[in-house]
């Protein structure tokens, strides 16, 4: 066969030896989902302008802490999911580990010790990097088993998932324990567990819910509590569910202007850039501003579940589908918890509210499911 053969028996691979590789595909970014992450990450900053009290300083290291967010995304996405394969038993024990220094030597604060410190480094938070450690873990280990997975399989993961969870559960974090063990049980629920496991689980939890309740401390019972009836202590624990639901309610249809928000210009809206920014978000814009944002975050969801789709191993995705349904999660409980049809558990807007740790480990998920996409002709069973 000469070469003008060779050509037209293989056109698209002549045409891609004669145009080579772009310099975008070197990156190895996704670009649709990160140009919805560029549009969810301006809009998030024109709110917290407002929500921060046109604070300048604050909105300057929202953006700091966004560069560096799409720094590690970057290298993240660059980087072949193979490795992620390999590290994550191990990254797994260190992760655990470092729970446990939590516990011994951690850092407090405000009743909680969830912050450890290393010489040299600003202090972090553990628990955040195990919301990509926990699935990527358990997505490493459904690899090279038979799915749908057998029972034994399922009792060794609900124990992989339950040493984190009740690691930071005594920090105490609800809100991240949570997260956590949500990620886990979507890797469950991805790898085809079958119904009957699923459903005898929930009665098992419904069994078990009298002694969660009364291992719970008491400002935890007393979300609880503030939930079913915030109008008990309007003043006390029920302020800020009530503050949240008369800034979303007086926001109408398109709001009372961007900066012109009375409930949270004037402070009577606790937490209004972080946790409760989403209510100086329809204060401000009105329904027609949240909607906005949920349209942007469906976008993103629905993005990283196709990808999910689209991988081309079981590892890839399970871990793609984990940290998008995570990424929902993030979503549904905030705004369910700001508009009282969830109890405060403090967890932020995902890439709107104030923070650091939480901004990295999103974006971090974020630049795994990139890899997992852009590196599919790369990866071997």
């Amino acid at each position: 066969m000469n070469y003008r053969d060779f050509q037209r028996s293989m056109p698209e691979a002549s045409s891609h030896l004669r145009r080579g590789r772009s310099w975008w595909s070197y990156t190895h970014l996704d670009a649709i989902l990160l140009l919805l992450l560029l549009v969810l990450a301006g809009y998030g900053l024109f709110v917290f302008y407002s929500a921060s009290g046109q604070s300048m300083g604050a909105l300057q290291k929202q953006i700091v802490r966004y560069g560096v967010a799409f720094s590690v995304m970057c290298v993240l996405a660059w980087m072949n999911p193979i490795h992620f394969r390999r590290w994550a038993p191990w990254i797994f024990v260190v992760g655990v580990g470092l729970l446990v220094a939590v516990l011994l030597v951690g850092i407090g604060a405000k009743g909680a010790q969830r912050w450890i410190g290393i010489p040299g480094l600003p202090r972090f938070q553990p628990s955040e990097i195990m919301k990509l450690i926990v699935p990527m873990t358990l997505a490493w280990y459904f690899a090279e088993k038979p799915l749908p997975p057998r029972l034994k399989h399922i009792v060794v993961v609900l124990v992989m998932i339950a040493i984190p969870v009740g690691l930071i559960a005594k920090q105490p974090d609800l809100g991240t324990s949570l997260l956590i063990g949500a990620s886990g049980i979507f890797v469950l629920l991805l790898s085809g567990i079958q119904w009957r496991y699923v459903l005898g689980a929930a009665g098992l939890a419904g069994a078990f819910a009298p002694l969660v309740w009364m291992g719970m401390r008491d400002y935890q019972r007393q979300r609880v509590l503030t939930f079913l009836d915030p109008e008990s202590d309007p003043l006390g624990s029920g302020w800020n569910i009530i503050q949240s639901k008369t800034a979303i309610g007086s926001g109408g249809i398109d709001g009372k202007g961007w900066l012109n928000g009375t409930q949270s210009q004037l402070d009577f809206l606790p937490e209004s850039h972080t946790d409760f920014i989403i209510a100086v978000l329809a204060e401000e814009l009105g329904l027609v501003g949240i909607l906005l944002l949920l349209a942007i975050y469906l976008c993103i969801i629905a993005r990283g579940l196709y990808i999910a789709t689209q991988a081309q191993d079981t590892f890839g995705r399970l871990l793609a589908g984990s940290l998008t349904l995570t990424f929902f999660v993030y979503v549904f409980v905030n705004i369910g918890m700001v508009s009282g049809i969830l109890p405060v558990v403090g967890v932020p807007l995902p890439l709107v509210s104030f923070g650091g740790t939480s901004i990295v480990t999103l974006m971090a998920g974020f630049g795994i499911i990139m890899s997992i996409h852009t590196h599919r002709r790369m990866v071997t069973r």
